[in-house]
């Protein structure tokens, strides 16, 4: 019987450092303040923002024996993800930088630093996920207030990229979404993108500023690697033709597991029709993986299909988890044993179900900023695989 074997650079055995986070962290302080800001419910974010979602934390990054130094760093955290930007923050050591975000009555975005960041390396974390407007508008905010607070550089961490799928003209006049937000981010200010599973490769190449791709795949390879699956058992499938390349590059590190690929056809936004698979799953512990679950339903058409081959067990793999209705229902409707996501997008308590499990990719963010931020490019070496360069 041989169990998983997955490599993936530098990264540390899962046993040695898999521990859970509380969901009370007394070295984590926050607090949310609600102003009379117009809107009743809308929050105002201040510096040490309580969190406390249940998450796993598979592995440790090995720290190489450097010096860190953290004088001229700030973190700063939008409203989209404050949980996540807080576990980055403790990662690193560091508090989350001074900053007042709220809204006006008429839905405005005021940003005001409360702390000075001149000749600071500021690093934003925030995902554009839904609300994706709001969400995207404050980030832009977010970075003009830096430069104009003289900054010397500002690098927006973008752990979910929304409007990602809007990167190509499948039928005319349409807009190539992503390239607009690209030019924004760029216009407003920011000299950096640090991106976690870009929806598509060619996405970097919209931005006219250096961007790190950063593969948050590797936490949950490493969470599978340490279940007690059998190698010879195991398929990784693909829910669609044009996520083989990333199912394929997934499958090499799980044991150089075998590959099957769901064959769909996509009749609108949101909708898909499954036609056949191709490859082998009779007997099988299928692996579906895919960049992000939205509506969940070419996922859950899948794994329908694939239990009509044949499958034993069928996992679903995604680092962002979207969650529009009706996902939860489909996921949560007995096709899958388990559903394994990361915290790159919140989750909100009604959207969690039993088979979900949520992995924390703060470890791997917080690694890349310091080492964009040392400038440290021998480090980047072991990293390659993660797509730290």
């Amino acid at each position: 019987m041989t169990s998983i074997v997955f490599s993936s650079g530098h990264l540390s055995t899962p046993n040695k450092f898999r521990s859970l986070i509380p969901t009370r962290n007394p070295s984590i302080s926050c607090k949310v303040n609600f102003e009379g800001n117009g809107k009743p419910g809308l929050q105002t974010l201040i510096t040490n923002q309580e969190t406390s979602p249940k998450l796993i934390t598979p592995y440790d990054l090995e720290r190489d024996s450097i010096q860190k130094d953290g004088s001229k760093l700030r973190v700063l955290s939008g409203t989209a993800n404050p949980t996540l930007s807080q576990e980055i923050a403790s990662y690193m050591g560091l508090e989350l930088g001074d900053m007042k975000i709220k809204r006006f009555a008429d839905g405005e975005i005021y940003v005001q630093l409360r702390e000075s960041v001149r000749g600071c390396d500021v690093f934003i974390v925030q995902p554009t996920c839904p609300p994706a407007n709001e969400n995207l508008m404050e980030l832009l905010v977010m970075i003009d207030a830096c430069r104009r607070a003289s900054a010397k550089t500002v690098t927006a961490v973008i752990p979910y990229f929304g409007y990602a799928r809007a990167d190509r003209k499948t039928q005319g006049r349409e807009s190539i979404a992503a390239k607009l937000v690209a030019n924004l981010i760029t216009e407003a200010g920011a000299d950096r993108v640090l991106a976690c599973d870009l929806h598509s490769g060619q996405s970097i190449g919209y931005f006219d500023i250096p961007v790190n791709h950063i593969h948050g795949q590797a936490v949950i390879l490493d969470y599978l690697a340490s279940k007690t699956i059998c190698a010879e058992d195991l398929v990784v499938v693909s829910p669609d033709v044009g996520g083989v390349a990333r199912a394929r590059a997934f499958a090499k590190k799980l044991s150089d597991a075998p590959l099957a690929i769901v064959d769909k056809r996509r009749h609108g936004h949101n909708l898909a029709e499954v036609m056949n698979l191709i490859g082998d799953v009779k007997g099988k512990v299928a692996v579906m993986v895919d960049d992000m679950i939205d509506t969940a339903g070419t996922i859950a058409k899948g794994a329908a299909l694939l239990h009509q081959e044949g499958a034993r067990e069928v996992y679903a793999c995604c680092t962002h988890a979207v969650f529009s209705p009706p996902a939860i229902e489909r996921l949560s409707s007995g096709l899958f044993q388990e559903v394994i996501i990361t915290n790159s997008i919140p989750v909100s308590e009604q959207n969690c179900f039993p088979q979900l499990t949520i992995l924390s990719v703060a470890n791997l963010l917080g690694e890349a900023i310091w080492r964009v931020h040392d400038d440290y490019a021998g480090a980047f070496e072991h990293f390659s695989d993660l797509g730290i360069d």
